[in-house]
C-alpha cells in the first residue's frame, strides 16, 4: 500500500481520479463483452453487445461509393497524385473543402431548412474532443451546465474529467415520457444556485441519448427562452440528426433560432447557442473521430480553433470525407435508405420484445431502445435493477446498459443498442430475452405454487447453453468490424 500510494503521487490529480467514469456499468459491460464475444460458431454462448451505439446498417453504400470513387483516396493509383498536397500540413482551420462539405451535409441533415457557414465549422476529435474543447471554452473548475436526465453516461467524462466543470441534473421521469418542463428547469437551476454553483449553461442532447426521441419545437423555444432569461449558454449535442427513421422529423436549434430571430418579440442572443456534431452515428463513422463543433459566437470560434490543435482531424481523413460529402446524389440516396434500414431494424427489434411483454419508451431516432424492465424488479430500487443488470450481463448473455448508469431516477429502464450487428445476431438476442422471460414466468408460477424454491438464476443458467448452441450452430461466420459482435477473436475488440 506505501509503495502503491509514493506510484500515486508521482502523478497528477487528473491521472489518479476516478473522475473519468470507467467503473460505471455502462462501461463495465464494455469489458464483459471484452472478455466473452459472441460469435455464432466460435463462441456462441458468449456476450453480445448491445451497449455500443454503432451504426453497422449501412456501411455497404459507402464500400460501393468508394469502389465507383477510387480518387478519393490518396491511397490508389487514381487519387496519388494528390498525396504530397494531402501530406503536408494544414492549419487549425482546417481544408476548406472539407468545412463547406460538412457544412452542407448539415444542412441536408437538417432538411435545408437552415444553412451552415463553413467559417464557423471547428473540427475536434470526435464529439468527445469537441465537446471537452467547447467546455473550455465556457466553463471555468467549478462551473456547472444544467443537463436533463436520464443522460449519456460519457457526458462524464467527455464534460467534466479534465474541465473540473459540474453536471446538474434536470429530473425528467415517465410520467410524460421524460419530457423536459419549465418547472424542472427551473428547480435546477435554483438547486444550483442555492448550492454555490455558477451555472453557466444548458446541455442538450437531440435526438436524446438514450431516449431515441427528437424534441418538438416548442421545447426547444422554452429552451431558448429560459438561457436567454438567465444569460447562460446553450449546448446542443445533435449527433444523431440524421438517425431519424419515423415521425415526428428533426428539428435543429439551429433552425429554431433562425425562426426566433425573425421576431421581434423574441429578445434572442445567438452567441449562447452552440452545436455538437460528428459523422459517428449519422454517417456511421466513428473510427474518423470526425467532430464539429459549430458555435454562433466568434470568441468561441476563436478559442476552439486554437484548441483544435490537440484533436485535429488528418488531412486524409478531411480529403476523402470531402470527396463523399460533395456527391449531392449519393447523399440524399445514403440518408433515405439509412433511414429506410434503421426503420426496419428498430420495428423488428421492438415487435420481438413486444413478443415477450417488453414495451419501449415511443421512439423515432438514434440507434437504440429504452426497454422498460421494471415490472422484472422484485422492489423498485436501484439495487434490485443492479441485480437483474448482472443476471443480464452474466445469464442471458446481453450488454444492455442499466438506466442507473445514466441517471434516471427510476430503476428498471435500460437502453439496448440494436443497429451494431446483422439480422441473424438480433435473432440471438431476441431468442435469449425469449428464453429469460419464458423461465422468469415459469419459475414465478412453481414459487406461488410452492413446489420449489431453487432460485431463478441457476435455472436460467443451467438451461441457457444447450438453447443458445441450437440456436447460433447452424449460422456462418462473417469478417466484420472490430466493434461488432461477431469480433474474429477475443484480441480484437472494441475499446471505445
Amino acid at each position: 500500500m506505501v509503495i502503491l500510494r509514493e506510484k500515486q503521487t508521482l502523478l497528477s490529480k487528473i491521472a489518479t481520479s476516478d473522475e473519468h467514469g470507467e467503473n460505471s456499468p455502462y462501461f463495465e459491460g464494455w469489458k464483459a463483452y471484452d472478455q466473452d464475444p459472441f460469435h455464432p460458431t466460435q463462441n456462441p454462448n458468449g456476450v453480445i453487445q448491445m451497449g455500443l451505439a454503432e451504426n453497422q446498417l449501412s456501411h455497404d453504400l459507402i464500400e460501393k461509393w468508394i469502389v465507383e470513387n477510387p480518387k478519393s483516396s490518396i491511397c490508389t493509383n487514381e487519387g496519388v497524385d494528390l498525396f504530397k498536397d494531402t501530406a503536408n500540413f494544414q492549419d487549425y482551420h482546417g481544408m476548406y473543402e472539407f468545412r463547406k462539405a460538412i457544412a452542407e451535409f448539415m444542412g441536408k441533415a437538417r432538411g435545408n431548412r437552415v444553412r451552415f457557414d463553413p467559417d464557423r465549422i471547428v473540427m475536434g476529435g470526435g464529439a468527445t474532443g469537441a465537446s471537452e474543447s467547447l467546455m473550455f471554452c465556457l466553463a471555468n473548475p467549478g462551473d456547472g451546465f444544467l443537463v436533463p436526465s436520464p443522460y449519456y453516461p460519457a457526458f462524464d467524462r467527455d464534460l467534466r474529467w479534465r474541465t473540473g466543470m459540474q453536471l446538474i441534473p434536470i429530473v425528467c421521469t415517465s410520467s410524460n415520457d421524460f419530457k423536459i418542463t419549465k418547472q424542472a428547469l427551473e428547480s435546477a437551476f435554483e438547486s444550483a444556485v442555492e448550492s454555490n454553483i455558477r451555472v453557466k449553461g444548458l446541455i442538450i442532447a437531440n435526438p436524446s441519448n438514450p431516449l431515441g426521441t427528437t424534441m418538438d419545437k416548442e421545447t426547444l423555444k422554452t429552451l431558448m427562452r429560459f438561457i436567454n432569461n438567465k444569460g447562460i449558454h446553450l449546448v446542443c449535442d445533435e449527433i444523431y440528426a440524421a438517425t431519424v427513421f419515423n415521425a415526428p422529423g428533426f428539428i435543429s436549434i439551429s433552425e429554431v433560432l433562425q425562426e426566433m430571430e425573425q421576431d421581434p418579440m423574441n429578445q434572442i442572443n445567438p452567441e449562447l447557442v452552440h452545436i455538437i456534431y460528428s459523422l459517428s452515428k449519422d454517417m456511421g463513422l466513428p473510427g474518423f473521430r470526425v467532430g464539429i463543433l459549430y458555435s454562433y459566437n466568434d470568441g468561441v470560434v476563436s478559442s476552439a480553433r486554437k484548441m483544435s490543435s490537440f484533436g485535429l482531424i488528418s488531412t486524409q481523413t478531411q480529403h476523402f470525407l470531402a470527396s463523399i460529402l460533395s456527391d449531392e446524389v449519393f447523399v440524399e440516396s445514403f440518408l433515405s435508405e439509412n433511414s429506410k434500414r434503421l426503420a426496419k431494424r428498430h420495428k423488428v427489434f421492438t415487435q420481438g420484445l413486444q413478443e415477450d411483454g417488453i414495451t419501449c419508451l415511443a421512439s423515432n431516432a438514434a440507434l437504440y431502445v429504452w426497454m422498460d424492465l421494471r415490472r422484472l424488479l422484485k422492489k423498485p430500487t436501484f439495487d434490485e435493477e443492479m441485480k437483474l443488470w448482472r443476471l443480464i450481463i452474466n445469464d442471458v448473455k446481453l450488454n444492455v446498459s442499466p438506466g442507473s448508469s445514466f441517471h434516471c431516477v427510476e430503476p428498471g429502464w435500460f437502453r439496448v443498442c440494436f443497429a451494431n450487428m446483422d439480422e441473424q445476431t438480433v435473432q440471438v438476442a431476441l431468442n435469449r430475452i425469449h428464453i429469460f422471460v419464458k423461465k422468469g414466468k415459469e419459475n414465478e408460477e412453481m414459487a406461488t405454487k410452492k413446489k420449489r424454491n431453487k432460485p431463478w438464476s441457476k435455472d436460467l443458467r443451467l438451461s441457457f447453453s444447450s438453447r443458445l448452441y441450437e440456436e447460433t450452430k447452424m449460422m456462418s461466420p462473417r469478417i466484420m468490424s472490430p466493434h461488432s459482435p461477431f469480433a474474429l477473436s477475443p484480441l480484437v475488440q472494441a475499446r471505445n
